[in-house]
């Protein structure tokens, strides 16, 4: 396993569209022990594979407090089905957004389909931060950042700020 760099805004790279994955196999069990080290590593509850500039469709997570064991979730090709009408808010933040956190609004529950670890199909209902987790994740797969759901003001700061402190970084 290897921890890999982690894109931030604005960097172009996670504005793609990643596509599906062919098969579950090692390699892409690699990709995402790899992906699962990232984020523990950041420290995060939630990577998607075009956060590391990997443009394919699979979502690490581990929603686990600190004094409990890990609990590693693996999607492939993950879909969401059923979203709810209501919905709840949860501030939420971002491995590829540093340092910035905001309230965003999403379906409180829905299912998901999709492949796990192994290969095997399967559905989960959630609800919660669960739900919340897994469709902040699944925006990255469609090349949205949950400050995309802000107002244009807040996510136009946001990004500023962020390219001028790469741009800072850089010198």
């Amino acid at each position: 396993m290897a921890i890999r760099p982690i894109i931030t805004a604005p960097d172009p790279r996670l504005r793609q569209v990643s596509k599906p994955v062919e098969k579950v196999d090692d390699a892409l069990r690699t990709l995402m022990d790899d992906m699962l080290e990232t984020m523990y590593d950041a420290p995060g509850i939630g990577l998607a594979a075009i956060q590391i500039g990997e443009p394919v469709r699979v979502i690490v997570m581990d929603l686990a407090k600190e004094d409990e064991e890990p609990q590693p979730r693996y999607f492939a090709n993950p879909e969401i089905l059923d979203p709810s009408e209501d919905l709840s808010v949860y501030e939420e933040g971002c491995l590829s957004v540093p340092e910035y956190y905001d309230e965003v609004e999403r379906p409180a529950r829905c299912r998901v389909k999709y492949l796990d670890y192994h290969g095997e199909p399967q559905i989960l209902e959630t609800e919660g931060l669960l739900a919340t987790c897994i469709q902040h994740e699944m925006d990255h797969l469609e090349g949205v950042l949950f400050i995309d759901h802000l107002s244009r003001l807040k996510r136009d700061r946001v990004l500023r700020k962020l390219k001028k402190e790469q741009r800072l970084a850089a010198e």
